[in-house]
């Protein structure tokens, strides 16, 4: 019995909303992001700061700030989500 071809077309998806998400666990420091924002590839959205550590929010895609989730000082988890957005 022969496997039929499977077609992974997941690279093509027409999804045009994103979630940028904590580098790390620690305490969210917005810097100068609302919605609305434009942002580019790699623009920094905030700081995930931990004990003695600053790890930047890096977005991952160009695009419009839709809302962000996470409030300033709130304590993040690695991969939570911070913004939502809708992509270029």
């Amino acid at each position: 019995m022969t496997v039929p071809a499977v077609d992974l077309a997941g690279e093509h998806t027409a999804v045009l909303e994103r979630m940028i998400v904590a580098p790390s666990v620690g305490l969210f420091r917005p810097v100068g992001i609302e919605t609305g924002t434009t942002v580019a590839v790699g623009d920094v959205i905030g700081v995930v700061e931990g004990p003695g550590t600053q790890d930047p929010v890096r977005s991952p895609f160009a695009g419009t700030v839709m809302g962000v989730l996470a409030h300033p000082g709130e304590r993040l988890r690695l991969g939570q989500p911070v913004a939502w957005m809708r992509v270029a």
